[in-house]
C-alpha cells in the first residue's frame, strides 16, 4: 500500500469486540468504525478499556469474541506484523524504541533493508530524512534514541508508523509526556495526516485535547461504549458521559492565606540510582496554608525529590527542614512522625498493601496509635475504618474488603484518607489523581484544598497541567533537577510550556512577547 493510495482506503471496523481477563471484562461488545480522513477520539478514564481495545486492533492481544473487518474483508490479527501488513500503525504510550540504537536503526527494526547481503543503513537514513521533511518532524537519523528528549522520541515513534505506510494510525495517550507546545505540534501532525486521507485513532482522557481535534468521539466507560458525541460537545457533557453523573471540572477554592514557612528545602542535591544528578542544587519553601505545585515533564527529578523528602533516598548535599526540624537524612518513620503525609506516585507499589483490608491499610503508618500492651486494637481499627470510609466516600462493601478489589479512585481515597487522618505539617502528594476517574478527581481535589485551608503546607507534584493550574497557589517548574522559575497559577500555558522545556521564566516571557509582536 503506498501513501498515494491512502485516500482510497476502506473503513476499518471493530464489531462486537469482547476481551476478558479472568473475572474482569475489559471490553464488552464494543463496536467502532475507523474512517480514513477522520480523527476518531476514544475518550474514557484510565482503566475504561481503551488501550485494551487498540492492543487487540494492533495484534498485541486477541479478542475473546467479535470481529475486525477492513471493508468487506475479515482480518485475523494475532501479532503486530499482521496488523502492519493491513496498514495499521500504533504510536504507543510507552515508547517501543531501543535506547542504544540510532533513530535510523529503530526505524527499520524488524524489516531491515539490505544491499548485497549487508544492512543498508544509508537507505534507512534517507527514509528518516524524507519523512521528517514531509511531516515537519525534524529528527537526526544518526542520533541515539537514549540521548533524545521524550518529545523527539515520540516523533521517532510516529515516523516508524509512517515508514510502514500505515493508513490507520493509533495514538495511545500520546500527550502524557509532552510540554504544551509539543502537544500543539502533535495536534497539527495528526490533522495533517488526516487531511491526506489517513484514519487517526486518538486515545485520551483529556477533554481539552478531544475537543481540539476530534471529528468523531466514542466514549467508553467500564469496558462499554456509552455513547457518541459531537466535537462541539462541552467538556462538562463529555465528563458526565465518562463518569455517568454530573461532575464539576473546576476546583472550588478561595484565595490562599499563607502563614509561616513549614517546609524549607535548601540547596538539595540528590543522585539517582545510576549515580547521575537527579535533583540539582534545588531550593524551595512551602508555607502553611498554601499549595505549591511542581510542574514539569516526567523524568526531570520529581520522583527523586519526593523520595528524598520522605527519606527513602539520601541526599548528596543540602538540607530539608519541616517545622524547624532537620529531616534531611531521616528515615520515613521519623519524617512521618515530624508531620509529613505522603501520597506516592505509584499507589500500587508504595501506597498500600493490596491483599490487606481497607481497615488494615488505613493504619499502616500509625500502628502505635492502635496498639495497647503490644496488641493491635482490632475494634478501634475497625471503627476508624468505618468512619474514614464514610468521610472519604470510599465505595466498598465492608471495611474488611481487600484494597486490591477496589477501583483506582477508591484505592487512592484509601491512601489519602490514611494520610489525612492525623495532624500534618506537610502533605506531599505525587501525581495525586493518576489513573483516577473524573468523579474521584473532583473529591480528591476538594480534600487537598481542605487540608490547605487547615494551615497545612501542601506540595503537589503533577505532570497534568490542568491539575496544576487548578490547584496551585504557586507553580514551581522543574527541569533537569532544577527549579527554572516560580510563577502564579494564572501564568499562560505557553509560558509554562517553554519553562517545562528548560527556558527560564524571564526568557519565556520575552519569547512570548516577541511572538505576540510578530
Amino acid at each position: 500500500m503506498s501513501i498515494t493510495e491512502v485516500g482510497q482506503q476502506p473503513t476499518l471496523s471493530l464489531r462486537g469486540i469482547t476481551k476478558r481477563f479472568g473475572p474482569l471484562t475489559a471490553n464488552d461488545d464494543i463496536t467502532v468504525d475507523i474512517v480514513p480522513g477522520r480523527i476518531h477520539c476514544l475518550l474514557g478514564e484510565n482503566g475504561a478499556g481503551k488501550s485494551t481495545l487498540m492492543n487487540i486492533l494492533f495484534g498485541l492481544l486477541e479478542a475473546d469474541e467479535g470481529e475486525i473487518r477492513l471493508g468487506e474483508t475479515s482480518l485475523k490479527l494475532t501479532n503486530p506484523k499482521q496488523a502492519m501488513a493491513a496498514g495499521i500503525g500504533m504510536v504507543h504510550q510507552h515508547f517501543m524504541l531501543i535506547p542504544v540504537f540510532t533513530v535510523a536503526e529503530n526505524m527499520v527494526l524488524g524489516h531491515e533493508p539490505t544491499r548485497a547481503g549487508m544492512l543498508d543503513l544509508q537507505s534507512a537514513r534517507r527514509k528518516v530524512r524524507e519523512l521528517s521533511a514531509r511531516y515537519k518532524l525534524d529528527v537526526d537519523p544518526d542520533a541515539l534514541v537514549e540521548d533524545l528528549p521524550v518529545g523527539i522520541q515520540q516523533r521517532v515513534e510516529i515516523l516508524k508508523a509512517l515508514a510502514n505506510d500505515a493508513t490507520y494510525l493509533i495514538f495511545d495517550e500520546p500527550t502524557a509526556v509532552l510540554t504544551p507546545q509539543e502537544i500543539d505540534e502533535l495536534m497539527l501532525v495528526m490533522q495533517s495526516l488526516r487531511d491526506e486521507g489517513r484514519a487517526i485513532v486518538f486515545i485520551t482522557h483529556k477533554l481539552r485535547e478531544v475537543r481540539a481535534v476530534a471529528d468523531d468521539i466514542t466514549v467508553i466507560r467500564r469496558g462499554k461504549v456509552v455513547g457518541q458525541a459531537e466535537p462541539g460537545t462541552s467538556e462538562g457533557e463529555l465528563a458526565t458521559m465518562m463518569v455517568g453523573r454530573s461532575v464539576s471540572l473546576k476546583v472550588g477554592k478561595t484565595a490562599a492565606d499563607p502563614g509561616s514557612e513549614r517546609l524549607v528545602i535548601d540547596h538539595l542535591t540528590v543522585a539517582s540510582e545510576s549515580g547521575a544528578v537527579a535533583v540539582d542544587d534545588l531550593s524551595l519553601t512551602v508555607r502553611g496554608g498554601e499549595i505549591v505545585c511542581i510542574a514539569g515533564v516526567q523524568g526531570n527529578g520529581q520522583t527523586e525529590l519526593a523520595e528524598a523528602l520522605l527519606g527513602t533516598m539520601t541526599p548528596v548535599s543540602g538540607t530539608v527542614n519541616l517545622d524547624g526540624a532537620d529531616i534531611t537524612n531521616a528515615r520515613p518513620a521519623r519524617s512521618i512522625k515530624a508531620g509529613l503525609g505522603y501520597v506516592p506516585e505509584d499507589r500500587h507499589r508504595d501506597g498500600f498493601i493490596g491483599e490487606f483490608s481497607i481497615a488494615e491499610n488505613l493504619v499502616l503508618d500509625n500502628l502505635d496509635g492502635f496498639t495497647k500492651f503490644g496488641s493491635l486494637q482490632l475494634k478501634a481499627i475497625a471503627e476508624n475504618a468505618i468512619a474514614r470510609i464514610e468521610e472519604f466516600d470510599i465505595r466498598a462493601t465492608s471495611h474488611t474488603q481487600s484494597v486490591n478489589s477496589l477501583s483506582g479512585g477508591n484505592q487512592q481515597k484509601v491512601v489519602l484518607a490514611r494520610e489525612l487522618s492525623r495532624p500534618l505539617a506537610l502533605l506531599l502528594a505525587s501525581q495525586p489523581t493518576r489513573g483516577v476517574d473524573v468523579g474521584a478527581i473532583e473529591f480528591l481535589h476538594k480534600r487537598i484544598v481542605g487540608e490547605r485551608d487547615r494551615g497545612t503546607a501542601v506540595l503537589i507534584i503533577s505532570t497534568e497541567l490542568e491539575e496544576v493550574e487548578s490547584l496551585a497557589d504557586r507553580i514551581a517548574v522543574m527541569y533537569r533537577g532544577r527549579i527554572v522559575g516560580i510563577v502564579p497559577p494564572d501564568t499562560s500555558r505557553d509560558v509554562l510550556g517553554l519553562m517545562m522545556a528548560g527556558v527560564p521564566h524571564e526568557d519565556a516571557l520575552a519569547t512570548m512577547k516577541e511572538a505576540t509582536h510578530e
